[in-house]
């Protein structure tokens, strides 16, 4: 699988490099800036790309304008954004086309190797995977929205935490069945289609916000 690392810490960037060869990745480009990076993307076209959202010259957002930039050129373009913070405007910009192969993770995510890869090779092969830190924190505290009941609030807020439905049980005291009756009354009411994929729950989180 070819992949390209975005990212301006040479020792990450070194590290990420040989863990990914390690691996059997093989990393087609390692780029230290967003000069050039959204050339580099749609010229190389890899098979997920690794990026920091913040890289020089400015250290905003160079990183995820580049991918983004990219994507539009080439729709579906897997990408992996890694932040050190939770940049709630710069996730759901990121997750705003719905198209899957895309995926957030706080840099520190990077230190346990088999969630990491693991995660990578999720968003080659088209899902959406959201740190459940950053999901929780695009959902926020407070009350469920209208059309949730405070229950189903409750569901969404575990969800989004990256709960089970058996740690949901236990964290409301109710049973299993009425963890997974609440779900899919939940992605009812969010127009999310029954399926079989593994992501809804993210998609579920996405919908919400979009109807704060």
């Amino acid at each position: 699988m070819r992949v390209l690392i975005a990212e301006d810490q040479a020792l990450l960037r070194d590290g990420l490099t040989r863990m990914l060869t390690a691996y059997g990745f093989d990393v087609v480009a390692a780029v230290p800036d967003g000069t050039r990076l959204a050339e580099e993307l749609v010229a190389l076209r890899p098979d997920v790309a690794v990026v920091d959202v913040r890289l020089p010259p400015t250290f905003t957002d160079e990183g995820l304008r580049a991918a983004l930039t990219a994507r539009r050129s080439v729709p579906g373009l897997p990408l992996l954004v890694l932040s050190q913070y939770v940049e709630r405007l710069y996730a759901r910009e990121l997750l705003a086309d719905r198209a899957g192969a895309v995926g957030y993770l706080l840099k520190d995510r990077v230190g346990d190797v088999r969630q990491f890869i693991d995660t990578l090779r999720q968003v080659a092969a088209g899902a959406t995977v959201m740190d459940p830190e950053v999901v929780a924190q695009l959902l926020g505290p407070g009350d469920a929205p209208g059309m949730l009941t405070a229950r189903e609030g409750d569901v969404l807020h575990l969800m989004a935490e990256g709960h089970s439905n058996a740690a949901i049980a236990a964290r409301l005291t109710i049973t299993e069945k009425s963890v997974s009756n609440l779900i899919n009354t939940l992605f009812a009411k969010l127009g999310l289609p029954r399926s079989a994929d593994q992501h809804r729950r993210v998609l579920a989180v996405l919908t919400y916000l979009d109807h704060r």
